[in-house]
């Protein structure tokens, strides 16, 4: 496939918020999300959750490719099948990445208390206010944020709409973190500067 016929398929698949001079790009296909990612010169990173299992406090730590990332929620947390889910139902499910990246992006859906994945209205939101709301039914379900300004500081997940209330349970699978070149990161940079500087001889 042409870089061209790819990039149109991205443009007809993904809601582009602007902002300022930068963008922040939502997928709900994990194909066009590691094509996107790849375009602007960024390795991702996998963290599949496979070595926990149980009740873990807030503030949970681990690493994928070189990506801190610190999950929490009201209630703390509760890990099983491969997934890492909130232990307590309808609650906020969090992750903060240190250092921050360009992009991230996961399989987000709702299970109940034993890990079977229930339909769900799912709510995903980055820091900056970005937003994804949609129905998750499946392992498969995606949902993919890439920032071509700004990087992205941590991702909340919410789930809702399956009753009676008090089964649905916040979950994640396979969260993936986008991160560019060296090279890539100072020319966004640049970019930035070059386009604050266009603003103000106007």
């Amino acid at each position: 496939m042409s870089i061209k016929i790819a990039f149109s398929a991205v443009a007809m698949s993904v809601v582009m918020t602007q902002a300022a001079s930068a963008a922040m790009v939502t997928f709900s296909n994990a194909s066009l999300w590691n094509g996107f990612s790849a375009a602007q010169g960024a390795s991702v990173a996998t963290e599949n959750f496979n070595s926990y299992n149980g009740f873990y406090l807030n503030g949970l730590t681990g690493t994928a490719g070189g990506i801190q990332w610190t999950a929490s929620a009201p209630g703390e947390l509760y890990a099983g099948s491969g997934f890492m889910s909130t232990n307590s139902p309808e609650a906020l499910l969090t992750f903060t990445m240190s250092p921050s990246v360009q992009g991230v992006a996961g399989n987000f859906f709702s299970t109940d208390a034993s890990f079977n994945i229930i339909p769900a209205i799912i709510g995903v939101q980055l820091a900056d206010g970005s937003a994804y709301v949609g129905n998750a039914t499946s392992l498969s379900d995606f949902v993919g944020f890439y920032s071509t300004g700004a990087s992205i500081s941590s991702i909340s997940i919410t789930v809702a709409g399956n009753l009676p209330a008090g089964t649905n349970f916040a979950t994640v699978d396979n969260l993936y973190f986008a991160v560019p070149a060296p090279g890539a990161v100072a020319l966004i940079g640049l970019a930035g500067l070059i386009g604050g500087s266009r603003k103000r001889r106007r």
